[in-house]
C-alpha cells in the first residue's frame, strides 16, 4: 500500500485515487482531468469534495476554471526521469495562484521530494516499497537553498543582510 507523507511526516490518506470513473464518485475522490472537466456541473453538484489527477505532460489551462472547487490536485510522475510535473505545479501555484493541495504519485522518488516541495508540492505518495522513514530524512537534508522557489521567492542574497552597519 502507498505511503502518503503530508506537512513533513507520514499521514492517513482519506482520498481514493480513481484511474477510470465507472459510476456514482464518491466524496473525497480523485477523479481523472478529463472526466472532471467533462462532467462538472453534476459532479461538483453533487460531491463537492473532489479532487482531479492530472498526468505531467497536462496543461494546467484546461482546468483553470475549476481551480477555485478543487481541495486537491494530484499530479502524476510517470517515470523517474520526467521532471514535466515539476514544472505543472510551478505553473499551477504561479501562474493560476491555486492554493489547495498539490499531491505528488506515482514514481516519487526521495531524492527529489525536496525540488517537488520547492516547486509547491504539499504531499507526496510513495510507490509501495519505499520507507518513508528515508523519505522524511531526504526531505530534512536541505534547510535552506540559494536560489528562488514557489515556497520562497526571494533568493538567499535577498534574504541575508550582510556586510551592513
Amino acid at each position: 500500500m502507498p505511503t502518503l507523507i503530508k506537512d513533513g511526516r507520514v499521514a492517513s490518506d482519506d482520498w481514493t485515487l480513481l484511474e477510470t470513473v465507472d459510476g456514482p464518485v464518491a466524496p473525497k475522490s480523485i477523479v481523472p482531468a478529463a472526466y472532471a472537466t467533462e462532467h462538472a456541473e453534476e459532479l461538483f453538484r453533487q460531491t463537492p469534495q473532489i479532487g482531479l489527477w492530472l498526468a505531467g505532460d497536462s496543461e494546467p489551462d484546461e482546468i483553470a476554471p475549476l481551480l477555485d472547487r478543487l481541495p486537491l490536485i494530484a499530479i502524476r510522475f510517470a517515470s523517474v526521469n520526467d521532471g514535466r510535473g515539476l514544472s505543472l505545479a510551478v505553473l499551477l501555484r504561479t501562474r493560476f495562484a491555486y492554493k489547495g493541495e498539490l499531491r505528488a504519485f506515482g514514481e516519487v522518488l526521495e531524492d527529489v521530494m525536496n525540488y517537488m516541495r520547492r516547486c509547491g508540492f504539499d504531499s507526496y505518495q510513495l510507490p509501495d516499497g519505499h520507507d518513508p522513514a528515508v523519505a522524511l530524512r531526504a526531505m530534512r537534508s536541505l534547510s535552506d537553498f540559494y536560489q528562488g522557489s514557489v515556497i520562497e521567492p526571494r533568493p538567499a542574497f535577498r534574504r541575508v543582510a550582510r556586510g551592513r552597519r
